[in-house]
C-alpha cells in the first residue's frame, strides 16, 4: 500500500495542492488551512450556506490520502448518536446466556465483566475518529455544528482539547495521532466561544467575480468563457439584493451544468426565467427576481461583459 501524502510545506503548497484537486482557495483561507494541519488544532469555518465549507473537509480528505468521517449535526444530537451508545440488546442477550450458564455451573462472572467491554460499544462518528486503532488518523467533519443545541457544544470539548473521549463505564479512550476536524457552522445561532478557542476560525465568504469565476470553469469543465463570465456576473449582481437566501457557489455551479444541459452558449432571457429555481430556492425570492427585474440584472450584466471585451 503506498504511503499516504504528507502534510503541506507552505501555505503556497497549501493552496496549489487544494487547486490540484480543484478547490480554488484564497490565500487568507489557504493560510489558515495550513496552520491548522501544522499546529494539529481543529478549523471552524463559519459562513453562509453553499461557499465551500463542507467542501474543505472532503478535498483535504482527499488532499491527504485519509478516510473522511462525518457527523452531520442535528436538532436533538446527543452523545449517542456523537460519540458511542451500548448495545443494550446484546447485553440482555448475554445477561440471558450467563444466567444459563451459571445455571450449569458456568462462570457468570466472567461473562458479567465484559457486559461493558469492546465487544459491546457501538462506536459513533466521534469515538471512530479517535479510535487508536484506526490506521491512519481521519478527516473528522463535525458539519453544520449551529443545527445541534447549545448543550451538544459541551460534548465537544474533550475532543476539541485533548482528541479523547471519556467513558465512565469503560475508561477514556485517546487518539494515537489527533485527527484533522473541521467544524461548519451556517451561522442560525452563535456557537459558544469554549468551542471556537479551541480552534482556528475563518469567515468564509461569497467569492468576488474573478474567484468564482476561477470556481466556476474548474467545477465545470467545457464551459465557455462568455457563458461563465455572464453566470457569474448575473449572480453576483443578485447577491447585492436584499433575498431570503442568496445564491452560493455551490448554487452558481449547479445553474451553470444545466444551462450548459440546454445548449446554452449565452444567457439567454427566456431560459434565465425558466431556470431560476435552480439558482433560488424560496418562491418569494424567485418571484422578486423573475419578469422584469431579471431583464435588467441581465441587461446590466450583458453592459459590463461589452465594456469588458
Amino acid at each position: 500500500m503506498s504511503e499516504a501524502p504528507g502534510l503541506p510545506a507552505s501555505i503556497e503548497d497549501t493552496q496549489a495542492r487544494l487547486l490540484a484537486l480543484d478547490y480554488v482557495a484564497d490565500r487568507r483561507l489557504a493560510t489558515t488551512v495550513f496552520l491548522a494541519l501544522r499546529l494539529q488544532r481543529p478549523l471552524f469555518l463559519e459562513g453562509e450556506p453553499g461557499t465551500g465549507k463542507t467542501e474543505i473537509a472532503k478535498t483535504l480528505a482527499a488532499m491527504l490520502g485519509r478516510p473522511l468521517i462525518r457527523l452531520q449535526c442535528y436538532e436533538g444530537l446527543d452523545l449517542a448518536g456523537a460519540a458511542y451508545e451500548w448495545n443494550y440488546a446484546r447485553q440482555m442477550l448475554e445477561i440471558r446466556l450467563a444466567e444459563a450458564a451459571h445455571a450449569a455451573g458456568g462462570d457468570r462472572a466472567a461473562l458479567a465483566a465484559e457486559l461493558f467491554g469492546p465487544r459491546f460499544l457501538i462506536q459513533r462518528a466521534l469515538l471512530r475518529a479517535i479510535d487508536p486503532a484506526q490506521p491512519v488518523p481521519p478527516v473528522l467533519l463535525i458539519d453544520e455544528l449551529d443545527r445541534a443545541d447549545e448543550p451538544f457544544e459541551a460534548f465537544l470539548l474533550e475532543v476539541l482539547s485533548d482528541f479523547q473521549i471519556t467513558i465512565p463505564e469503560f475508561g477514556t479512550v485517546a487518539a494515537k495521532e489527533p485527527p484533522i476536524v473541521v467544524l461548519t457552522s451556517n451561522r442560525t445561532r452563535e456557537i459558544h466561544d469554549a468551542v471556537k478557542r479551541r480552534c482556528l476560525y475563518h469567515w468564509v465568504d461569497y467569492p468576488d467575480a474573478e474567484r468564482e469565476r476561477a470556481i466556476l470553469e474548474r467545477r465545470v469543465p467545457g464551459i465557455g468563457p462568455r457563458l461563465a463570465q455572464e453566470i457569474v456576473a448575473f449572480v453576483q449582481r443578485l447577491r447585492s439584493l436584499e433575498l431570503y437566501k442568496l445564491p452560493g457557489i455551490a448554487e452558481t455551479i449547479e445553474w451553470a451544468r444545466a444551462l450548459m444541459e440546454l445548449d446554452s452558449v449565452v444567457l439567454d432571457p427566456a431560459v434565465l426565467q425558466d431556470t431560476l429555481g435552480v439558482l433560488l430556492k424560496y418562491q418569494d425570492d424567485i418571484a422578486r427576481v423573475q419578469g422584469s427585474q431579471a431583464e435588467q440584472l441581465l441587461a446590466e450584466v450583458r453592459r459590463q461583459v461589452a465594456g469588458a471585451a
